[in-house]
């Protein structure tokens, strides 16, 4: 069940939180307008034995309500399943903006920090970081 203490967190499974936190890497195009968010998720629950079936896509909720990528899959190791990678694409600079709010969000929720590489060029990597470790 989602945790209503939470504004942001993200699902495989509608209602049910991912309580695995993700590096996040985040690239734009030189100007700006498109990029993409990838996601590691390393040992997720999802994957876990109890899980309630096929994966068919991450959730990101908030808010301001969901967005989804179906651009799901799983890594491999010694033949069974240990991670999940997931790519979340926007095309236009309102779309990376609220996807921003959303990172800054969760962020907040699992104490993480946020770190841009020097500079403020479109590009760069930047995104939610693990501030614990």
């Amino acid at each position: 069940m989602a945790d209503v203490n939470k504004s942001a967190a993200i699902q495989f499974f509608r209602g049910v939180d991912e309580p695995v936190v993700p590096d996040i890497r985040i690239t734009r195009s030189r100007d700006g307008r498109t990029g993409q968010a990838k996601f590691d998720f390393e040992k997720p629950e999802a994957l876990s034995p109890e899980s309630m079936g096929d994966i068919s896509g991450m959730f990101m909720v908030d808010e301001e309500g969901e967005m989804t990528t179906r651009d799901v899959n799983a890594r491999f190791a010694n033949g069974s399943a240990s991670a999940l990678e997931a790519t979340y694409t926007w095309k236009t600079e309102a779309d990376f903006e609220r996807f921003m709010r959303f990172a800054q969000r969760y962020a907040d929720c699992n104490g993480m920090g946020y770190s841009q590489n020097a500079g403020d060029n479109a590009g760069d990597n930047a995104g939610p970081v693990d501030s614990t470790g």
